[in-house]
């Protein structure tokens, strides 16, 4: 299926940093609650199926993509304001999409 470039540009996607990460006890399948800047639109919650390559604490202060505008999302007891983007590696775990080098909070992906 084919999209065209309107619909690409209606996806919001964004780099920011994670500022905290904590084991999300609640979440049906393994899971961290992560809070990431996103500079000027502020820092938003997400919820990350991420355990198996990742420790929270190592994820403090990574850049990420993400996408910013999706509505929130009930996930237990917290509310997912965005999706952190990553890549499936052969043994079906998630390896997070991130830019090379710094950049600002909130650019945005073109």
């Amino acid at each position: 299926m084919h999209i065209n470039w309107e619909q690409f540009e209606a996806v919001d996607m964004r780099a920011g940093t994670i500022v905290d990460a904590q084991v999300f006890d609640k979440a049906r399948r393994p899971a961290y609650k992560l809070w990431i800047d996103f500079g000027e639109l502020g820092i938003k919650k997400s919820s990350a199926q991420i355990t198996v390559l990742y420790e929270p604490q190592a994820l403090i202060g990574r850049q990420v993509v993400a996408v910013v505008n999706f509505p929130p999302k009930q996930i237990a007891d917290f509310m997912s304001e965005c999706l952190v983007l990553g890549v499936y590696n052969e043994n079906n775990d998630v390896v997070l999409l991130q830019p090379q080098q710094p950049v600002q909070n909130g650019g945005k992906v073109g």
